[in-house]
């Protein structure tokens, strides 16, 4: 095994976990991991905004090699997109196709290029191998906040 099938296979499991959560009924997309925190619904809207900008961020990396990558604002996002009434039937295939994107990049790219490096405007530099490791680690991260808010009751 590489290091670029273990990744696959951690995108594709936090994939099929996470794909779950956007049939859940509305009393348990309401449910936050802890007061005052996002609920379930959205860490889901999250999520997806986060494929999108991670694909385009790596994207970005890996044809504009150097680049300045901007930092994007998730609470900024929550608010102008409204995620309380934003649809979860319409984002799940979104999520789901860029999932698969982004697997298809990883094989493409996670190797071959990894070592490439760009600048994200508030972490600094940066490559797209750790790039790569983020978009799973970050999935992992809310997952687990996720399952924290439906095991409260």
């Amino acid at each position: 095994m590489t290091a670029t099938d273990d990744l696959i296979r951690e995108l594709e499991r936090t994939r099929d976990e996470t794909i779950r959560y956007f049939d859940l009924a509305d009393t348990d997309l309401a449910r936050p991991y802890a007061p005052g925190k996002w609920s379930v619904r959205f860490l889901l809207n999250h999520l997806t905004d986060a494929e999108i900008v991670l694909n385009e961020r790596l994207r970005r990396a890996i044809s504009e090699p150097g680049t300045v990558i901007w930092f994007f604002d998730q609470d900024h996002w929550a608010k102008a997109l409204d995620y309380r009434t934003r649809s979860l039937e319409t984002l799940k295939p979104v999520f789901t196709a860029l999932r698969a994107s982004m697997i298809d990049l990883v094989r493409r790219h996670y190797e071959s290029d990894g070592a490439r490096e760009f600048v994200h405007s508030r972490s600094g530099l940066n490559t797209i191998k750790s790039e790569f490791d983020h978009v799973a680690s970050h999935n992992e991260g809310h997952l687990a906040q996720i399952r924290k808010a439906l095991e409260t009751t």
